[in-house]
């Protein structure tokens, strides 16, 4: 599954897009006094501008598979990654065979570049902006997390991911190309102690060549 193009808020477009560019140096394709468009590998990421927003989404993005370790090297100096435990700041999912690691962009929005073992994706050249593949996972909150996850399968012909075990409180729909992590409010969003809340979400996403619009 693919996540072509999600739409969240900011409260600040122009900071928004200078921690995109000039931080993690992604390119701009949309640039407007109320939203901004950012190309993430083969993902677009659109914010709308909402200056009474005050919330925070979770995205994730798929970096190559042999890539961490300069994937972190790459972010001294321009986020601080939050630590997990004991200085490191790798978590390690054992069921997904993925390893991560996270941080805030300007709007205090929790980011994930995760390197998942199973896909063929490995790159020989240096880790940059370019590396960045696509986003890969997407943060929904909802008061029925598994409810939800039944009802886009039977409309959409979508899937729970394999790998996770999924719940009441947290299921994720989707596979190592693109997840939709589905949440109960007020759950802490790993590995901070920021409890998630249900904001605007608009989906794009792509699944065995069909096209789905999700509004959340």
């Amino acid at each position: 599954m693919k996540l072509e193009h999600i739409q969240i808020q900011t409260s600040n477009i122009k900071q928004t897009a200078a921690f995109y560019q000039d931080i993690l140096g992604l390119s701009i394709i949309e640039n407007d006094s109320e939203y901004i468009t950012i190309k993430a590998g083969n993902s677009i990421l659109k914010f709308i501008e909402n200056p009474q927003f005050q919330s925070i989404y979770h995205l994730a993005f798929n970096i190559p598979t042999n890539k961490l370790d300069k994937a972190i090297e790459w972010c001294k100096n321009k986020v601080n990654l939050i630590i997990i435990e004991d200085q490191n700041v790798i978590t390690h999912f054992e069921n997904w065979n993925a390893h991560a690691v996270y941080f805030y962009d300007n709007n205090g929005n929790l980011l994930e570049f995760i390197a998942r073992n199973d896909l063929n994706n490995a790159q020989t050249e240096e880790f940059s902006s370019k590396s960045i593949l696509n986003i890969s996972e997407i943060g929904i909150v909802n008061e029925n997390p598994l409810e939800l996850g039944n009802q886009l399968i039977a409309k959409h012909g979508l899937s729970f991911f394999s790998k996770n075990n999924n719940s009441e409180v947290f299921a994720a729909i989707g596979d190592d190309e693109g997840l939709l992590i589905l949440v109960r409010p007020n759950r802490n969003w790993y590995p901070t102690q920021t409890p998630s809340e249900s904001n605007k979400t608009d989906i794009r996403l792509e699944n065995n060549g069909n096209v789905t619009v999700l509004n959340f």
